[in-house]
């Protein structure tokens, strides 16, 4: 990569090769990295988890990855068709970069840091600065996106996404709820509303504030109901072939409330 810095990198290709077979894409030089050994694996260290960039969505779906972080599971169980979820990884969705990638609102919630490398060295960079708009990250020519690292966390986690069809489909709004006990936060993101995995902030200060910690965690209807709307207003959706802004605004409020319901006893129904 450091003698072709454009060349194009392939791992599990359910992206690229869409472009490729189109004609939008020079494939004159390809770097391919799905058998690079280092880039399959992972590694707990404590309360930190390693995830190599070529690591399947079919892997994160089970085993210890998924119980350690049971929401890019969830994520990952629902990315295309078996044989897509086989093949696709985890760096590509953070390279390809779309809003609707559906790992990407779960790495938002955990703060995820992507480690990238290149011939001259390493750089960690925070999720919310490696992913800059459309289908654009921070690379530079000749880096490689080597693994991702997210906290494993004491608390439930939660992902959900509307699509136009139950499977196999892209989503046209996801969220995922990432609780975290022992630092007493609750962490919102949502995708498919904006740009970029966008952090419904005002939310998980209002969840945070009103849960009792110390108890079983309950939170009130109308608690959950503010929640919903804040996290509608900070969706930033535009209007597509996959649904309208308004739609979306709405989806992810619905999300909003079925993740809390799932997260927490007793949220939108009976009142703490």
């Amino acid at each position: 990569m450091a003698e072709r810095p454009d060349a194009v990198v392939l791992a599990g290709g359910t992206d690229l090769m869409v472009d490729a077979n189109r004609g939008a894409l020079d494939m004159a030089d390809v770097v391919v990295v799905d058998r690079v050994p280092e880039l399959r694996g992972w590694q707990r260290d404590r309360n930190l988890l390693r995830l190599g960039a070529a690591v399947t969505c079919a892997e994160l779906s089970g085993g210890e990855p998924a119980a350690l972080v049971p929401a890019l599971a969830q994520a990952a169980r629902t990315v295309g068709s078996p044989q897509i979820r086989n093949a696709a990884t985890l760096g590509g969705n953070l390279g390809t970069a779309s809003p609707a990638g559906d790992t990407l609102p779960v790495l938002a919630a955990l703060d995820a840091t992507v480690e990238v490398r290149s011939a001259s060295g390493r750089r960690d960079v925070p999720l919310d600065e490696f992913l800059v708009g459309v289908k654009a990250n921070a690379l530079v020519p000749g880096e490689l996106i080597v693994a991702v690292r997210v906290p494993v966390l004491d608390g439930p986690q939660e992902f959900l996404k509307v699509g136009t069809r139950n499977a196999m489909v892209i989503s046209v709004a996801s969220l995922a709820l990432v609780v975290d006990r022992a630092g007493r936060t609750v962490r919102m993101a949502l995708g498919s509303v904006g740009p970029v995995p966008i952090r419904a902030v005002e939310a998980e200060v209002l969840v945070a504030e009103r849960i009792d910690w110390s108890g079983p965690g309950t939170l009130d209807a109308r608690t959950t109901d503010r929640v919903a709307e804040l996290v509608a207003d900070a969706a930033r959706p535009i209007d597509d072939h996959r649904g309208t802004a308004d739609y979306r605004r709405h989806a992810v409020g619905v999300l909003a409330r079925r993740a809390l319901r799932r997260a927490f006893p007793g949220a939108g129904g009976v009142a703490a």
